[in-house]
């Protein structure tokens, strides 16, 4: 350990940013970090929390310390744009001690690990801002690769230039297609790598500590995480202002905010222009404010600039997550709201179609999240909202209207309370078990609908895409296992785990020391039929197809994620034999598919917009990048307003085939 120290001190005998002008005129220090005193004893509780209460049973070994130690390593330079190959080598004897770090709360070697980071980025950013002393020659004919994570790390700094020069070239090919000339270029980017630097110089003992933290924990499952003091208080004051603002919830990744998920029933929800892992480039105030480069920035700094007062209107930059490499930002504005119950409420609408030459009439429920209005119910007011009780009284009014069939629309529905999802399902079965809850001891408990009747007895079809998650897809495959209704759509997200939230001050004795919070995950969801929603959620009778890579949303995109299993099924009666019908349904959807030019279009888009999604090989030639960019725009993918037409006509096509199942059902003997 003394040589640890002793490098911590060589490290920092020197200038931070010697011999640049520019660097040196920024003024920013950076400090050798160190463990706090209060870090040896919440790494321990940490350590123990997540070997004795996670779902997963799995102990703090050499096993798992190999984890972590990639995963730290990845955290800090997952883009290997830093560390050098014999960095790495040097790290290696560390590989099966973070278990013995951990355990004991000696954090020394971690933070040591990060000084040289600190070093690595320091040289890094030397070279950036020499290197934008002079302009780029955009004729050359050379590529740039962008996900860099299977690369070997470099060997030497020669290297490492190499791999920065053509960044800092891509992200000025960047600014020179979306109209700037070289000084505003060079002005940017100086811009923006000197908030980075800054970013870095104000990195605290805590900020390591909560990257390590994570590494353990997300080393368990993806859901599992550590919230420092600061980002805890953070999290919780965006809970209760996350009604103010855009209703989203962003995190950091790659120097870049990436939307996490949108709140239903929000300014960003309702405008229909952002979307889960969307990253967010430039933020805007007003609707002619300047817009202004947040690439590097703190998730904080950037949080402040788009919350704002209701009414207002902010301007972001938004890279769309399915877009192809090489694409520019997309400019949308949003009106600053509050999210209201009503706006998340459920709501219906009456369809009218001409199927097989016939008018049908179908009531459409769009359920946007499961709510529960918890603080009304416990004062006991008899009119509480929630998701049941208001999809009851729309099925009533639907079934006065007369409606022939009944769609539930789950489309975007993230989930929420689990016990709206069990009621909901019992206005549409008797009484009857709903999901299967498996603790992490293994014990596995039923949610049951225990209410006898039935409110809608008629022709149901479930609704569904990639963003249906967790209560969501518990309500759908509770459907399909009773055989009540058709689910049709695409593959849900996958969310099948419980997590608890623990305040760590609850197990240490520190009153005038605020620490943080473990969220772990504590229980696993399985259908009635025995088979899990983890990981492969639930997989409709009739699939639609699905804008989004499967490969980058969803649980199975998750690093780490728990996988699907199985326990035993609980007894549970069908209600029908709807899948003597599915061949037929089958087949006459895929014929109206092939001639729907609507349907078409989308498949076609749908498809170009997925062959170049894990495109991360990128020209660096200003004319070449201008073609491959003009053949993207003539499509018009990312239009809003056809967006919103693919969706109707989803719908519409969904109301079909309840159509034809409903033609089906009349001619059974």
């Amino acid at each position: 350990m003394k040589s640890i120290v002793l490098l911590l001190a060589l490290l920092f005998s020197y200038p931070i940013f010697a011999g640049d002008p520019y660097l040196d005129s920024l003024n920013y220090k950076f400090e050798t970090l160190a463990p706090e005193p209060q870090h040896t004893q919440v790494s321990q509780v940490i350590a123990h929390l997540l070997t004795q209460m996670h779902y997963k049973k799995r102990s703090l070994d050499d096993s798992l310390s190999s984890e972590v130690f990639d995963r730290y390593l990845e955290k800090l330079d997952g883009n290997k744009l830093y560390f050098l190959e014999s960095d790495i080598h040097e790290f290696e004897k560390h590989r099966y001690n973070f278990d013995d770090y951990i355990r004991s709360g000696n954090l020394r070697a971690p933070f040591a690990i990060f000084t040289i980071y600190q070093k690595r980025f320091q040289e890094r950013m030397e070279y950036v801002f020499q290197r934008l002393e002079r302009p780029f020659d955009f004729s050359k004919d050379e590529y740039i690769e962008l996900d860099r994570e299977d690369m070997p790390w470099p060997k030497t700094a020669e290297e490492l230039d190499e791999a920065w020069r053509k960044r800092i070239k891509h992200q000025a090919l960047n600014l020179k297609i979306a109209g700037k000339e070289w000084p505003d270029i060079q002005k940017t980017l100086r811009k923006r790598y000197k908030r980075t630097i800054k970013n870095i110089s104000q990195s605290q003992p805590e900020d390591i500590f909560q990257i390590l933290m994570n590494s353990l924990a997300e080393s368990y499952d993806p859901h599992t995480n550590y919230f420092s003091p600061k980002n805890y208080d953070d999290f919780k004051i965006r809970m209760s202002q996350s009604l103010e603002g855009i209703g989203a919830r962003l995190s950091s990744e790659d120097d870049y905010t990436k939307v996490v998920d949108i709140i239903t029933g929000g300014p960003a929800d309702k405008s229909n222009l952002l979307h889960p892992n969307d990253r967010i480039t430039g933020v805007g105030q007003g609707e002619e404010g300047e817009i202004v480069d947040v690439i590097g920035w703190r998730l904080d700094d950037v949080v402040q600039m788009i919350r704002g007062r209701k009414g207002t209107v902010v301007r972001l930059e938004v890279l769309r997550a399915d877009a192809p490499a090489g694409s520019l930002p997309d400019t949308i504005a949003i009106v600053r709201d509050k999210v209201k119950l009503e706006d998340q409420s459920a709501k219906a609408d009456t369809l009218h179609i001409i199927h097989e030459g016939e008018k049908r009439l179908f009531g459409v429920i769009t359920v946007p999240v499961f709510y529960s209005d918890y603080e009304a119910r416990r004062r006991g007011e008899r009119d509480y909202k929630s998701t049941s009780r208001d999809v009851r009284k729309l099925l009533e009014e639907l079934k006065a209207e007369g409606v022939e069939g009944v769609i539930i629309d789950l489309r975007r529905n993230g989930g929420g309370f689990l016990n709206e999802a069990v009621d909901l399902t019992g206005l549409f079965i008797d009484e009857g078990p709903v999901v299967q809850v498996r603790s992490s001891s293994g014990r596995v408990s039923i949610e049951r609908d225990n209410d006898p009747g039935i409110t809608y007895d008629g022709p149901l079809l479930v609704l569904i895409d990639r963003l249906s998650a967790s209560a969501s897809e518990i309500f759908a495959a509770a459907i399909q296992d009773y055989k009540r209704g058709l689910v049709v759509g695409s593959q849900s997200f996958g969310k099948g785990t419980v997590q608890n939230a623990v305040g760590l001050n609850r197990y240490l004795r520190l009153p005038s020391q605020k620490l943080g919070q473990l969220k772990l995950t504590v229980a696993k969801f399985y259908r009635i039929n025995g088979g899990s929603t983890q990981h492969v959620g639930v997989v409709p009778d009739i699939s639609f197809p699905s804008r989004f890579n499967f490969a980058q949303i969803g649980e199975s995109a998750r690093e780490n994620a728990l996988l699907w299993d199985q326990i035993a099924p609980v007894k549970y009666q069908e209600v029908s034999r709807l899948e003597r019908f599915l061949p037929e349904l089958k087949k006459r959807h895929d014929l109206r598919a092939a001639v729907d030019p609507v349907y078409r279009k989308t498949v076609e888009e749908y498809k170009e917009i997925k062959a170049h999604s894990n495109d991360s090989r990128l020209t660096l030639n200003e004319e070449q990048r201008r073609a491959e960019r003009a053949k993207r725009n003539d499509s018009d993918e990312d239009d809003p307003e056809e967006e919103k037409e693919e969706k109707d006509a989803f719908l519409l096509e969904s109301a079909h085939i309840l159509g034809d199942l409903i033609a089906l059902l009349h001619r059974q003997p």
